[in-house]
């Protein structure tokens, strides 16, 4: 084995490795169990998933804004809050059925990780749910309640994209953040 080979193996093993830790403790986690026991059996599971079903390495970036983190964390609690309340009251309204409508939602900055970051961020946030994501031509498709208008869509495709710049300023890919950036800008 060449000196590349050896080089590339531990790359893959370097980027692997916060996903195999994350399956031992999620391993623990679901027995209850920290014991020496749980730790082997965790990495054999997670050495046996990581192999059977092969996905493609994810290269984290690395790059997190503290900040922009933040902010979107007290957003996206406030908003999940928001939502129950106002799905609860789309409940018991009982003079209207509350509208529902299927909305397609063309990502601007997405990669593979993006995309999942926004999608579990909208199907997190009551009266919304992905129903299916389109990863070549970056659309999401949710399935909305509380939409009886155009610009009920409209304002909700809005509130999507606003979630998706709020990611990428706070883990986005430096390509990403400069894409924004330079819109940004240009919209000013």
């Amino acid at each position: 084995m060449n000196a590349d080979a050896r080089r590339r193996i531990m790359r893959d093993i370097l980027l692997q490795l916060p996903f195999m830790i994350w399956l031992v403790l999620l391993w623990m986690l679901l027995w209850h169990q920290f014991t020496p026991l749980a730790i082997v059996t965790g990495i054999l599971v997670a050495i046996f998933v990581t192999r059977v079903f092969r996905l493609p390495t994810v290269e984290l970036v690395g790059r997190v804004n503290v900040w922009h983190s933040l902010v979107f964390i007290v957003l996206f609690l406030g908003a999940v809050v928001m939502g129950a309340i106002s799905v609860t009251i789309q409940v018991f309204d009982l003079r209207r059925q509350p509208g529902a409508a299927i909305i397609a939602i063309p990502l601007r900055y997405a990669d593979d990780i993006l995309t999942t970051h926004v999608a579990v961020t909208a199907s997190l946030i009551p009266g919304s749910l992905v129903v299916e994501s389109d990863r070549d031509r970056r659309i999401l498709y949710l399935h909305v309640i509380g939409v009886r208008t155009r610009a009920d869509v409209d304002r909700f495709r809005e509130g999507v994209l606003a979630w998706e710049r709020r990611i990428v300023r706070a883990v986005g890919t430096p390509e990403q953040y400069r894409a924004l950036r330079s819109d940004e800008k240009g919209e000013a």
